[in-house]
């Protein structure tokens, strides 16, 4: 079935610019201007005023010739998960039935002809199931699919068959591998899922992956159990991990049932470019574009459903102008509407999640230690502790005739070294740490005395920074500060490494500070509503 014309409110620009955002998601958060504009469809010099203003807004950066989507443009899906509420009530439910049953568990919801991953715990295994949250897959081929199409009307019955007709091969779901056309009785499965309450994928997905979905009552989520032919077959997924997930989705059920009222946060609101004038932004920017996105954050926990005035409001734009960027996002299908409330679907997640649900704490940090190393002119890195030691896990060098050279996974003992003091000094057993720690001199200026080194661990916490100056290697100065997750807690250390006899700390300390702050702001909106991996 052809698509409906767009409604004479719609914003254009907001529609392009939207384009350019799912584009650059399906292509994995990088393209060229050159392939946007070939793969838009759209003018050169559009696409280019589209990636100025997403640029401007912090959605996306410059990298050389490209455009590259950043962790900031996942708060629009954060806003539509925060409304919706079950990643933040289920999300237990679903990480301790992965631990029960050593499985990949996921909660899905439909989004048209498909079915789109809101939550997802994982095991890390060689062979491991990497959809993430945000990514779509045909319906036909999973074991979530024929239980969200058991209320099919005849008209989504009919765009189904229109897209199977027109993507036989799923190239139009970049999740999934293209596979050949084939009959996939889904008629009967959506039949059989009807009739039993539950489905099962016997490697529809993709060969060697086994499924299993229960429907969560009261939503329209749905939570499955993934796991690998060499583990289970048929007869043992529905005998073993059936009734376990049944169990759980009852619990959540009684979690729903349970649970109170969202408490109201304060909404992403205005982006701040809204406070700047068009001169200072530049001719360039797409100030409808801005506009009709910052609508989609006005949304979240206890905001599930808006009036346009409460739309208008938490934005602060004109009503007017929201109303018609809700128009716009609606026909687009970002926005559902009954009885004049609004509300946020899963379709949101659409525009850059499932490039940027999957990013490692590393590759967030690259960009930023890069920028770092580029204005002090010294190697600029990012660490974890492991153990005793502090490992490398992010890196950005200078191309200074003497410079420091460490490669990605080095590890140092975390005692002499300026990021595995900062480490350290929040380790929670740091006391006991002390007590049984072998402090080896590396360099006559290693600090090995235990109670000068638990002193420079307390000036840590005090100064929030540490110095370490030829004590891992002579001629090596480092200075470090500490990386927080959303809850506060320091995850990494990011240092900046010189010469000893060059550079001062005082004039390089605040430009460690503001690259940390920009890794934590992009960890905090990355890390919203999922775990991410150090590297």
């Amino acid at each position: 079935m052809p698509d409906p014309p767009a409604p004479p409110e719609a914003v254009a620009p907001l529609v392009r610019g939207i384009e350019v955002l799912r584009t650059l998601t399906d292509a994995g958060g990088t393209l060229s201007p050159g392939d946007l504009q070939r793969a838009t469809g759209l003018a050169r010099s559009t696409v280019d005023r589209v990636v100025a203003t997403l640029s401007a807004m912090g959605y996306l950066r410059l990298d050389r010739r490209d455009a590259v989507l950043t962790p900031r443009v996942m708060e629009l899906g954060n806003a539509y998960l925060a409304a919706i509420g079950l990643p933040r009530l289920l999300g237990p439910r679903v990480h301790a039935l992965a631990d029960d049953l050593d499985e990949s568990v996921s909660l899905a919801v439909p989004d048209g002809d498909g079915v789109r991953f809101i939550q997802h715990a994982t095991r890390r295994r060689a062979l491991s199931v990497t959809f993430g949250v945000g990514d779509l897959l045909p319906a036909e081929r999973t074991a979530i699919g024929p239980l969200t199409a058991v209320d099919w009307t005849a008209g989504d019955w009919e765009r189904w068959r229109a897209r199977r007709a027109a993507d036989p091969r799923d190239e139009g779901f970049p999740a999934v591998s293209a596979r050949e056309p084939s009959d996939l009785d889904f008629e009967r499965r959506v039949d059989l899922a009807r009739a039993n309450g539950w489905s099962l994928d016997d490697q529809l997905v993709e060969p060697g992956l086994i499924a299993v979905a229960v429907p969560i009552p009261s939503t329209h989520a749905i939570a499955s159990v993934v796991s690998h032919t060499s583990r289970h077959s048929e007869d043992s997924a529905r005998e073993t991990l059936l009734p376990r997930l049944r169990a759980a989705v009852a619990g959540m059920a009684d979690d729903l049932r349970g649970a109170g009222p969202a408490a109201e946060s304060a909404p992403v609101g205005l982006a701040a470019w809204t406070s700047v004038s068009k001169h200072e932004l530049g001719r360039d920017f797409i100030e409808s574009l801005a506009r009709g996105l910052t609508v989609l954050t006005a949304f979240g926990e206890g905001r599930a459903e808006l009036p346009l005035n409460a739309v208008a409001s938490a934005t602060g734009l004109a009503r007017a102008t929201a109303r018609r960027a809700l128009i716009t996002l609606e026909h687009l299908g970002y926005i559902e509407s009954s009885e004049r409330l609004y509300r946020p679907t899963a379709r949101v997640l659409a525009l850059g999640f499932p490039a940027l649900s999957r990013a490692t704490l590393a590759q967030i940090a690259h960009p930023h230690l890069t920028a770092l190393s580029g204005r002090v002119r010294d190697s600029a890195s990012l660490a974890i502790l492991v153990g005793d030691d502090v490992q490398y896990t992010a890196r950005a060098a200078t191309s200074r005739i003497m410079n420091v050279e460490i490669t990605i996974g080095t590890r140092f003992p975390a005692y002499a070294t300026a990021m595995g003091r900062v480490l350290l000094a929040h380790r929670a057993d740091r006391a006991e740490w002390l007590d049984r720690a072998e402090l080896r001199p590396l360099t006559p200026h290693t600090l090995t005395d235990r109670a000068r080194l638990a002193e420079a661990l307390d000036r840590v916490l005090v100064e929030d920074h540490a110095v370490v100056d030829e004590e891992l290697e002579l001629g090596l100065r480092s200075i470090a500060v500490p990386v927080r997750d959303r809850e506060g807690t320091v995850v990494a250390a990011v240092n900046v490494a010189m010469h000893s006899g060059r550079g001062q700390v005082g004039a390089v300390l605040p430009e460690l500070r503001s690259a940390a702050a920009e890794i934590e702001a992009d960890l905090h909106v990355a890390g919203r509503f999922g775990s991410v991996a150090p590297g």
